[in-house]
């Protein structure tokens, strides 16, 4: 089945949105596409009684299945509930557009209904000979040709063409590139997480060779702070944390896993490598103790320490935890759902679940090991990496300290019958199942890919497998875009949307598995292309057609992420320390929060803030503990780390200004860059015009200069009446400050860079 018909039933994609922003569907088109027109209104109206559960189903009808869609009534064997190429003799067009409410369907009690529209379509398609198709996801990527555009000129690689086809057929025409400016912001932020140092920024926009920007990237994928620019996605979808979670929530010890994640996206490991090493390390031939560490993935779940527990039920729930995890972070889909019954919306069955959580309920692990001392920091199985192995060996672990560390990781034990757990409760036994996996998605022999983790891993990097690449891909779009080509990122599946661009899709999976998974080379893909290097300017036409730029006619304009927010700050003041790795820190936070919300017992029940150096590293380094994550990283939509997460909300609330306006570590940016800026020799509009380039990346037009040199006269007049306040207000954070007689101008230079890092242009790519 090739995936060019979705494509072509995509062509008319703006019509098709505005329609359905006004819930209605668009009747247009000559041939009504299963998968893009009709499988979304059956999953949202009808799969919940007529669907995959057989649980709920009602009068034995699935209408996901075309062999039972077309079966007789089960009490007419002359009457059918679809008879292909006649609708009005079809129970189900009958049903649907029935005025008699007993007869409507759905039922007028669930409180979903059919507009008129999607009637209609429901009854061409019905006409059109009722074809259905498998859904788009579980169908294997097919090779594509690269479509022909107009515009030969502007595509930079074959990915742009797919893109320019798009913008084409809907009367769009691509934005310009983007200032220099402006671009170096952006890519250095994506691939690092940081902002172009001053040093950056002169020597890109002085260099006027063809390849300026080609070396610039290279030079940023290059740098070790791209792979904690990785590590910082990954720990999302890692559920990371430094703390076991529940009420007791002591520590745990991950962070040398963290280290080895940052470790090998520097390296480039092929994603296939990367991920098979974390689902299944131990079992591979000879595994070394860094396939073992690796495997520490699997064990950043939540583990309770507190006492009365059932060891058998919290056993359960972090088995379970592994297997929504598995589901979500490499297939996109939403096992969790079939946990308790058959899922309602994708072909997930129950035993489909559990058989799956067959392959990583074999680790001899019990639901409580040790208590909340420091004694049980890493519960059974573990590894130990001594001072002497860290220094020969294993480097990329930051251990500054001669103590052995240890870390959670993965072992299988005898094996472990499984079965399926009615109601998904932990005492209630069904049926034994074996190691499978949905069919649905690609059927699993054991014989041939072995009925272990390791096998599991296998068939993941199947190619035939049609989900792995394409999610990945995907996911990696999502984060130099602001949006997936599958907007819903975390659901492939029935309720989840449809690709934008299905051919552009398949075309970079084959290509990144074709080129052996290489992470690095599909980042420099993405970032070299015309596509991404459009100026993110919107007018009032692209706003009228494609509002959401989904259609990818300008460049993304998105907020930083939480902790690069905080990474801006310490980059553009001079405090950043850029070590790698080694343990999490615990930065400013306010008092009494954790104290307030903890059992009380542990060495986590009172806050002790770090100091020196510590204070003053990545965002990704700061400490998580699960049931008091850091306020500030909450407020700009950070994951509490409670379960995989692949893709955060964007929130815009008061609350993130307030933050801006009174955190210590921006306070303390802003006062110590016054401080740096006071001992060179320049003017104060140097310093401000040198202070505004460092952190907003580009120089400061006359009119928005003019403005902060005349708000920092105002604020010297202010503090000069007032010298009190202005030594209050350079007190902020803890880095040394030099003494000075000149407090004021301290005072009113630290106030406009505050204004600055405030700005919204500022925690913006653009």
């Amino acid at each position: 089945m090739r995936f060019l018909c979705l494509s072509l039933a995509l062509l008319s994609f703006s019509l098709l949105s505005s329609c359905k922003r006004e819930g209605r569907i668009a009747l247009q088109k000559d041939s009504v596409d299963f998968n893009l027109h009709i499988r979304p209104i059956l999953s949202d109206r009808c799969f919940k009684c007529h669907g995959p559960d057989g649980g709920q189903r009602k009068a034995n009808l699935r209408l996901d299945l075309r062999e039972n869609a077309l079966a007789h009534l089960k009490d007419n064997p002359n009457e059918f509930v679809i008879v292909p190429g006649n609708a009005a003799k079809s129970e189900l067009f009958r049903r649907i557009s029935a005025h008699d409410t007993a007869q409507l369907m759905p039922p007028v009690k669930s409180n979903l209904k059919l507009n008129e529209d999607e009637i209609a379509l429901i009854g061409k398609w019905i006409d059109q000979g009722a074809h259905y198709k498998k859904h788009w996801a579980f169908i294997p990527p097919q090779p594509v040709v690269v479509p022909k555009v107009n515009t030969n000129a502007w595509p930079r690689n074959d990915l742009d063409r797919f893109t320019l086809a798009r913008m084409e057929e809907a009367g769009l025409v691509p934005n310009e590139e983007a200032d220099k400016e402006r671009l170096l912001k952006r890519v250095s932020l994506d691939i690092t997480g940081l902002p172009p140092s001053l040093e950056v920024q002169e020597k890109f926009l002085h260099d006027s060779s063809p390849s300026a920007y080609e070396k610039l990237v290279d030079a940023l994928l290059s740098q070790a702070q791209y792979g904690e620019k990785m590590a910082t996605y990954w720990m999302d979808v890692a559920r990371y944390a430094d703390s076991h979670g529940y009420q007791d929530d002591g520590l745990r010890t991950m962070w040398p896993w963290r280290d080895w994640v940052i470790h090998a996206f520097n390296e480039n490991y092929p994603y296939d490598q990367f991920v098979t090493w974390q689902l299944a390390g131990d079992l591979l031939p000879g595994a070394t103790k860094e396939q073992v560490l690796a495997t520490g993935f699997n064990r950043n779940h939540k583990i309770t320490q507190e006492g009365g527990v059932i060891q058998e039920e919290y056993r359960i729930e972090y088995v379970t935890d592994r297997t929504n995890t598995f589901g979500k972070a490499f297939l996109a889909l939403t096992f969790e759902c079939a946990h308790c019954h058959d899922h309602k919306y994708d072909p997930i069955s129950q035993k489909d679940y559990y058989s799956t959580f067959a392959f990583f309920n074999q680790v001899p692990e019990k639901g409580l090991v040790g208590d909340i001392t420091l004694a049980s920091l890493a519960d059974p199985p573990k590894i130990k990496f001594t001072s002497q192995e860290i220094n020969d060996l294993y480097t990329y672990i930051n251990k500054k300290d001669t103590a052995a560390v240890e870390v959670m990781v993965m072992r299988d034990s005898a094996r472990r019958p499984t079965y399926i757990l009615k109601r998904g409760a932990y005492d209630a036994p069904g049926d034994r199942v074996s190691f499978g996996v949905p069919s649905a998605i690609l059927p699993y022999d054991s014989m041939s890919y072995g009925a272990n983790r390791l096998g599991l891993a296998k068939w993941l990097f199947d190619k035939k497998n049609p989900l792995t690449a394409r999610v990945f891909v995907n996911r990696m779009w999502q984060e130099f875009f602001g949006r997936g080509l599958v907007k819903t990122s975390g659901d492939f599946g029935m309720q989840g949307e449809m690709p934008s661009h299905p051919e552009l899709l398949d075309w970079l999976a084959l290509d990144f598995m074709n080129n052996g998974w290489n992470i690095k080379r599909l980042v420099k893909q993405i970032v070299t292309s015309a596509t991404y290097r459009q100026s993110s300017v919107m007018d009032k036409d692209k706003m009228a057609v494609d509002p959401e730029n989904i259609l990818l006619s300008r460049g993304p304009r998105v907020r930083l992420s939480a902790e690069a927010v905080r990474d801006l700050a310490l980059a553009s003041s001079g405090l950043l320390v850029k070590e790698i790795g080694g343990p999490s820190m615990k930065v400013y936070q306010p008092k009494g929060i954790w104290e307030s919300s903890t059992s009380g017992r542990g060495v986590l029940a009172r806050y002790i803030q770090d100091h020196g150096d510590n204070l003053y590293r990545r965002g990704l380094y700061s400490f998580i503990k699960r049931t008091v994550p850091p306020p500030g990283m909450l407020m700009f939509d950070a994951s509490n780390r409670d379960q995989c997460e692949v893709k955060r909300l964007r929130t815009n609330t008061p609350l993130q200004a307030l933050m801006l306006m009174n955190d210590p570590t921006i306070l303390e940016a802003s006062r110590v860059f016054a401080q740096r800026l006071l001992a060179e020799k320049s003017t104060a509009e140097e310093k401000i015009t040198k202070a505004f380039r460092s952190i907003v990346c580009r120089d400061a037009k006359p009119e928005e200069l003019a403005l902060l040199i005349q708000y920092f006269e105002d604020e010297k007049m202010k503090f000069e009446k007032s010298p009190a306040k202005a030594r209050q207000l350079i007190k902020a954070g803890e880095y040394p400050q030099p003494g000075t007689n000149d407090v004021v101008t301290h005072a009113a230079l630290m106030q406009v860079i505050h204004t600055v890092y405030n700005m919204e242009e500022a925690i913006t790519k653009t």
